[in-house]
């Protein structure tokens, strides 16, 4: 049996699955703003519990969302606080014994459960979108996850799609500042701070508590700004997309993440956006398709 652990900007998964593939336990813990050391124990204490509930797993994976560097065990996460080179893999050694462990970027490890359980199966050249608190690309190139000389490949929330240039930017890049799940709420207390004589359900909540979550609901009502915000987010949805089919001329572009999630029904929107920028042979030739491992795939 093999440890699988997926790290998010909120929340810790955990599961034990078969060799091949079959999910035998999983659990969600939420990080409840931990941060630094604080996450690094809660990941050493899931193991822990896996490893006393008389199993005997031969292997753990981590999934981490931002780098993780191969050479040294270390990982940044811009969304845990204190994750800027925090020793990840000497910690979790603490408790693994003489298991082997694998620690990659979460957008990475979309596009390996893809390939081998979900809906890149048989693909050569794929790009899992992951949009979630955060925006990544895992990019499948020849068979190969594609990493780049620094394992930073695929960071793809600062992608340049806007200009003049803001410093709003910096933290999280132009595309994740927008059309994140945090990019969502952003955008929507933006549009709010300069609209007068709206009255729908988002005014009722306070700016500061708004969500993706609640403007999702807005928009089954037909609020009016719910409905701006995703015209606005299926844009740059499309036009990230365009320039990876533009760039890497794929056989397929795969949408995850929490967002996607209720975001799938916009997948034909982003498609037609996409077709208005792409290179006009290779955006024919490539499949919009939702995640066929949903939630599970890192």
């Amino acid at each position: 049996m093999i440890i699988g652990i997926d790290l998010g900007g909120t929340k810790l998964a955990t599961a034990l699955f078969s060799e091949e593939g079959k999910l035998l336990s999983n659990g969600v813990i939420s990080l409840d703003g931990r941060g630094g050391e604080q996450v690094g124990q809660l990941i050493t204490e899931q193991i822990k519990k896996i490893q006393g509930s008389d199993t005997q797993p031969r292997a753990i994976g981590v999934s981490i969302p931002g780098i993780s560097h191969q050479k040294t065990g270390t990982v940044w996460a811009p969304n845990i606080p204190g994750w800027e080179s925090y020793p990840l893999l000497d910690e979790i050694k603490k408790v693994s014994g003489t298991m082997p462990v694998s620690i990659d970027n979460d957008r990475a490890c979309c596009m390996l459960g893809e390939m081998w359980r979900g809906n890149a199966r048989g693909c050569k050249d794929a790009i899992y979108l992951s949009v979630g608190t955060g925006i990544g690309a895992g990019i499948l190139i020849d068979g190969k996850i594609l990493r780049g000389a620094h394992d930073i490949a695929g960071a793809v929330g600062w992608l340049a799609l806007d200009k003049p240039f803001q410093q709003k930017y910096i933290q999280f890049g132009c595309f994740e500042y927008y059309a994140s799940g945090d990019g969502i709420a952003r955008l929507t207390r933006d549009i709010l701070k300069n609209e007068s004589g709206y009255n729908g359900v988002l005014k009722n909540i306070s700016a500061n508590s708004i969500t993706a979550h609640h403007v999702f609901d807005a928009f089954e009502n037909n609020d009016p700004i719910a409905i701006r915000v995703f015209d606005e987010c299926i844009q740059y949805w499309g036009m990230a997309v365009a320039n990876f089919i533009s760039i890497f001329n794929p056989e397929k572009i795969i949408f995850g993440g929490g967002v996607f999630g209720p975001a799938t029904r916009f997948i034909k929107d982003i498609q037609a956006e996409a077709a208005k920028w792409a290179q006009p042979i290779s955006i024919t030739q490539v499949s919009f398709e939702e995640s066929g491992l949903h939630g599970d795939a890192a």
